[in-house]
């Protein structure tokens, strides 16, 4: 519904680490495994006899070869996904599931295709960048319970392995980012501003919550929020300052101060009903109670518009544009460019019985 402020601040204090492995959407290493966690809590040993294969043997052992001469070892898969798993925690449940493993195996190979064959300018820009996420993600770690030692320490790896994920990364994301045309931006644009992708609205509301913001304890029951909604407007509809109430009687952390208002703000942040809300109240006119979730919104829509296509919406489509590209080439140039593969593979799913309908001898046609 409302931007969750605290959480945003959380979010952002990690961007700068998480832009790196945001790249692992693009290969949608989770919802490959999802089914697998559907079927069973977390995969185990006793799942798959050989599950555990990528974690036994030597460092040196070559798991793994593509074309032109490329090969990975063991020791170098271990430390690729290893960082992964240090960034994003909820890796860890699917390390030893063959599938999981695979997807992996598919983006270092992806990864190390595409950036060896980046130019000078696409490198030097990148390397900037790496040296300031490194330092951005010391500085961030070294401020945990036991400092970035320990973070390395319990994941097994060492700095120079980050550091090489993030070259491979940047390389990989400024290579793809380079070929995608300014033409090819403003048809993306187009097309998701047909969606409703970027409609912002500015609006003001007056929140009458069920729970405590904070807390979450009780405040009121749905009908007493109800009737306290109503006395809120009718006192707007008396010429009430929208402002004024807001400060004496919205819920809303996030607003109160500010007159109730969010400006220019992206709708689809919100939650449906005021999502709806904000989508199709008359202009400048103040609402009947709207319920959501939160309780009931006294609501006043000043704008609505599409969000221009700035240098930041820009960036942020060819971005989404490049992580297409980039797994558009995973699913279509793998297979072409992996020789030998030496990592357990996913059991295949046993096909599914024929049901006595879908049987053409249960057929009455078949008589």
């Amino acid at each position: 519904m409302l931007p969750n402020n605290t959480s945003e601040q959380r979010r952002f204090s990690k961007k700068w680490i998480l832009s790196m492995v945001a790249l692992l959407l693009a290969f949608s290493v989770l919802s490959a495994c999802g089914s697998k966690k559907e079927g069973a809590a977390t995969a185990s040993p006793s799942t798959s006899p050989s599950a555990t294969a990528a974690a036994t043997g030597n460092p040196s052992d070559v798991i793994a070869t593509y074309k032109e001469g490329g090969k990975i070892t063991r020791g170098e898969f271990n430390s690729f996904i290893s960082v992964n798993k240090m960034f994003s925690p909820q890796l860890a449940q699917f390390m030893t599931d063959p599938a999981f493993q695979q997807d992996m195996l598919k983006q270092m190979v992806t990864f190390r295709v595409l950036s060896a064959k980046v130019d000078d300018k696409v490198k030097a820009d990148a390397d900037k960048q790496v040296t300031e996420q490194m330092k951005a993600i010391t500085d961030y770690f070294g401020k945990q319970e036991g400092g970035m030692d320990k973070q390395l320490k319990d994941n097994g790896i060492e700095l120079k392995d980050i550091e090489s994920l993030m070259k491979m990364s940047f390389y990989t994301m400024g290579s793809m980012e380079s070929k995608i045309t300014d033409q090819a931006v403003q048809d993306a644009y187009k097309e998701q501003a047909a969606t409703h992708a970027f409609d912002i609205a500015t609006v003001s509301h007056i929140l009458i919550s069920l729970k405590d913001a904070a807390t979450q304890k009780d405040l009121r029951t749905k009908e007493e929020a109800l009737a306290r909604a109503k006395e809120v407007k009718g006192k707007l509809d008396k010429g009430g300052d929208f402002a004024a109430l807001a400060k004496e009687y919205s819920d809303d952390p996030g607003s109160k101060d500010a007159g109730g208002t969010y400006k220019d703000a992206d709708i689809n942040q919100w939650v449906p009903e005021f999502k709806q809300a904000a989508s199709t109240l008359p202009l400048n006119t103040i609402s009947d109670p709207v319920e959501s979730s939160f309780g009931y919104h006294v609501m006043k829509v000043e704008s609505r518009s599409t969000k221009p296509l700035d240098d930041t919406l820009k960036t942020q489509i060819k971005s989404q544009l490049a992580e297409k590209s980039l797994s558009e080439f995973a699913e279509k140039e793998y297979p072409n460019l992996i020789q030998t593969n030496n990592l357990p593979k996913p059991e295949a799913s046993p096909a599914p019985a024929a049901s006595p309908a879908a049987s053409p001898a249960a057929s009455p046609a078949a008589k």
